[in-house]
């Protein structure tokens, strides 16, 4: 699930109260690697620069580890009735890269998972980009939401991107998320056909945010990649590649 513990939790993690540094780039750069993970060794704990992302209120966590397939290094997810993540702390500007690109595979698809219900909202694969609130871009009536949700929370994004692998949902949709309207859910793949298959993607992550909340986007400031099936309670495997931003397209 994503609810607003989830987001918090990132949050936390992403703001840097538990330390770490956010990743740094040369701003004439074409790409900004957020997750090389072809470039870490197999079994070697977690890939560089990147830190758990658990939930209080969720026990079991998912499994991560750098495997091998095939010639690169990559990650691996294994979810057993399990939800945990790991996340990684930056700060984009999503004007200046707009693209984001990454890898993954899923060795099966969650037979009970459903996008619009808190029950069902667990996925095999899922990478989700946080934003920082900005007031200037952000409107009044979002405003008085963000208001009232970080009285409550605490400091929060104002807004997530959920980039899922679905079962039924039709590539292309773009769902409210069953917990919040802080968060979008972008469906980039749907169905069996390419289960067991690396499945390269490209997403236009500022075109995406302003279809998905109607507003300029602000900056980004978190990257998390996820396994879930902790509401389902089922079982699901899934591969993790390189995750990149860039200034343009393919």
């Amino acid at each position: 699930m994503m609810a607003w513990h989830r987001i918090l939790a990132l949050t936390v993690l992403i703001t840097g109260s538990v330390g770490g540094q956010v990743l740094s780039w040369a701003q004439s750069s074409p790409v900004i690697e957020v997750g090389k993970f072809s470039s870490d060794q197999p079994g070697a704990g977690l890939p560089n620069g990147w830190k758990p992302l658990t939930f209080k209120k969720i026990p079991k966590q998912t499994e991560y580890v750098l495997v091998r397939d095939g010639e690169q290094v990559v990650v691996k997810a294994t979810s057993d009735a399990s939800a945990s993540g790991l996340t990684r702390e930056v700060a984009i500007n999503p004007k200046d890269y707009p693209i984001v690109r990454w890898r993954w595979k899923v060795e099966n698809l969650l037979q009970h998972s459903d996008v619009s219900h808190k029950d069902g909202d667990d996925y095999p694969a899922r990478l989700y980009i946080t934003f920082a609130y900005d007031p200037d871009k952000v409107s009044f009536g979002r405003k008085l939401k963000y208001k009232a949700g970080r009285a409550i929370f605490g400091d929060i994004p104002i807004g997530a991107l959920n980039y899922i692998w679905e079962t039924r949902v039709p590539i292309g949709a773009i769902v409210e998320n069953a917990y919040t309207d802080f968060a979008r859910m972008i469906v980039v793949e749907s169905g069996p056909q390419k289960v067991g298959l690396w499945v390269d993607e490209e997403r236009n992550i500022y075109e995406d945010y302003k279809k998905a909340f109607g507003e300029e986007p602000p900056m980004i400031n978190g990257v998390a990649i996820m396994s879930d099936t902790d509401n389902t309670k089922e079982h699901a495997i899934a591969f993790y590649g390189d995750i990149s931003f860039w200034r343009t397209a393919r």
